[in-house]
C-alpha cells in the first residue's frame, strides 16, 4: 500500500460512484497519477497491487475491486466515512444494557471471570460507539460540503436530497434515541453502566482486589463520562450543521409554492380580481411619512431634568466598622502575665478578668491554644463551672496551669 498510496488513494474516492474497475479504468488512473510511466509499468503496478491483495478479482468475472479493509483504512485516514445507520447504533446502546447487567449479576455472585468479561465487553461497546460517533459527524459534514459546493441552478429537492436524507434517518433518530428523558436510552444505558462501574470498583477495593483489575474497572468508566460528553458534542454538531440546510429547503420551497399558487390564480382570473386594491400587500400602498417626538422620549427628556444623584455610604461611615476589627493578641506579653500570675486555678476566668476587651471568638481561641501547650502543666478539674463571656455563656471545667519548665 505505501508503494501504490497515490493510486490506491485515487480509487477510493471512485468507490463512492463505481464499486467495479475494469482493467482500463485502473489503468488510466495510474496514467493519471503517474503521468512518467510507460504503458509496461502501468501494467506492472497493477499485478503489483492485485499479487499483494489491493485489489481483488470478482468471481465470475474479469472486473476488479478493492479490498474492503483498504477502503475502510483509507477513508479512516483521510477522514471520508460512510454515514452510518441509526439501527447499529442502538443496538449498541442495547448491547450496554445487557453487558451492564452481566456486570452486576457477576459483582454480586463474586465471579471474576464473569467480571472481567463484562467489562470488556463495556469497553468494546464504548470504543466502537465513540468510532462511529466520530466516523458520522465526519460524513455529516462531508454530505452539507458536497450539498453546498453542488451546482446553484439545481433545484433544491435533486441539491439537498443527501441531507434531508441524513436528517431524517440519522439525525432524527439519533436525537430521539440520545433525548435525556424518559424515553432516551442512550444517556440513560450510559449512566446506569457507568453507576455500576463505579460501584464496581468501590466493592473490589473493599474485597482488596489486585490494583490493575481496579485500575481497568475505573478506565472502562472513564470511558462511560467520555462517551457520553461525546454524543452530546455530536448530535450538537450535527444538528447545527444539517439544520440551517433543512430550513432553508423548506423555506425555499414553501414561497415557490405559494408564488406558483398566486401566478395560477392570476393566469385563471385575472390580475385584477385576483389582486383587489383591499387586498394588495402593505408594501404597494402610498403611506405618509412624518419625524415627530414620540411620548418615550419627552418621558426620559423630563426625568432627566429631574436627575438627583444617589447618595453612597462609605465603609468608614458604617457605624459597625468597629464591631468588624480584629482583635490585637500580643503573645509575648501574654506569657510574660502568665508566668507572673502562676499558678492558675481557671484559665478561663483569668483570661476574662485580664482581658474583657475582647472578642468571645478570640477569648475561646487564646484559652484553646493554651491547654494544649506543650511545656505547661495543665490540668482539668473534675468539677464543671460557668463562665459569662461578653455575648455567651461557657459552660467548661475549669483548667489548673502550674509551672513545668519554662515557657517560651
Amino acid at each position: 500500500m505505501y508503494t501504490h498510496w497515490d493510486v490506491v488513494e485515487s480509487l477510493v474516492v471512485l468507490t463512492r460512484e463505481v464499486p467495479i474497475f475494469d482493467t482500463d479504468m485502473v489503468l488510466k488512473v495510474v496514467a493519471r497519477t503517474h503521468p512518467d510511466m510507460d504503458v509496461r509499468a502501468r501494467e506492472e503496478a497493477l499485478r503489483g497491487m492485485v499479487s499483494s491483495d489491493l485489489l481483488r478479482v470478482v468471481a465470475r468475472s474479469d472486473a476488479l475491486e478493492l479490498h474492503p479493509q483498504v477502503v475502510e483504512f483509507v477513508r479512516g485516514l483521510a477522514r471520508e466515512h460512510e454515514l452510518g445507520l441509526s439501527d447499529v447504533l442502538r443496538a449498541r446502546v442495547d448491547a450496554i444494557k445487557a453487558a451492564t447487567a452481566k456486570l452486576v449479576d457477576g459483582l454480586a455472585e463474586n465471579k471474576a471471570d464473569q467480571l472481567r468479561s463484562a467489562a470488556q465487553k463495556l469497553s468494546e461497546l464504548f470504543r466502537q460507539i465513540a468510532q462511529q460517533l466520530d466516523n458520522d459527524r465526519h460524513a455529516i459534514l462531508e454530505l452539507a460540503e458536497r450539498a453546498k459546493a453542488s451546482d446553484a441552478n439545481l433545484p433544491l429537492s435533486r441539491r439537498y436530497a443527501e441531507v434531508l436524507e441524513a436528517y431524517d434517518t440519522y439525525v432524527e433518530p439519533m436525537a430521539e434515541m440520545m433525548d435525556s428523558g424518559p424515553e432516551g436510552t442512550f444517556y440513560r444505558h450510559l449512566e446506569q453502566a457507568e453507576q455500576a462501574l463505579d460501584h464496581t470498583v468501590e466493592t473490589l477495593e473493599l474485597r482488596g482486589a489486585l490494583y490493575t483489575h481496579r485500575l481497568a474497572m475505573r478506565q472502562i468508566a472513564v470511558q462511560a463520562k467520555e462517551l457520553r460528553r461525546l454524543g452530546r458534542e455530536v448530535l450538537k454538531h450535527c444538528s447545527d450543521t444539517l439544520l440551517p440546510l433543512r430550513d432553508e429547503f423548506r423555506q425555499n420551497n414553501a414561497l415557490s409554492a405559494a408564488i406558483t399558487l398566486l401566478l395560477g390564480q392570476v393566469r385563471k382570473r385575472g390580475l385584477q380580481r385576483t389582486l383587489r386594491s383591499a387586498e394588495l400587500p402593505l408594501w404597494n400602498r402610498n403611506l405618509p411619512r412624518r419625524v415627530s417626538v414620540g411620548p418615550e422620549l419627552l418621558t426620559i427628556m423630563g426625568e432627566a431634568l429631574d436627575y438627583q444623584p444617589a447618595t453612597v455610604g462609605f465603609p468608614d461611615d458604617d457605624p459597625d466598622a468597629e464591631a468588624m476589627q480584629v482583635d490585637q493578641v500580643d503573645d509575648a506579653a501574654l506569657l510574660d502575665a502568665l508566668r507572673r500570675d502562676l499558678p492558675i486555678n481557671d484559665l478561663l476566668g483569668w483570661l476574662r478578668s485580664h482581658y474583657p476587651h475582647w472578642r468571645d471568638e478570640t477569648t475561646l481561641r487564646v484559652f484553646h491554644e493554651l491547654i494544649q501547650h506543650s511545656e505547661m502543666s495543665i490540668s482539668p478539674s473534675e468539677t464543671a463551672r460557668t463562665q459569662d463571656l461578653t455575648t455567651v455563656r461557657v459552660r467548661h471545667y475549669p483548667h489548673r496551669l502550674a509551672e513545668e519548665g519554662a515557657i517560651p
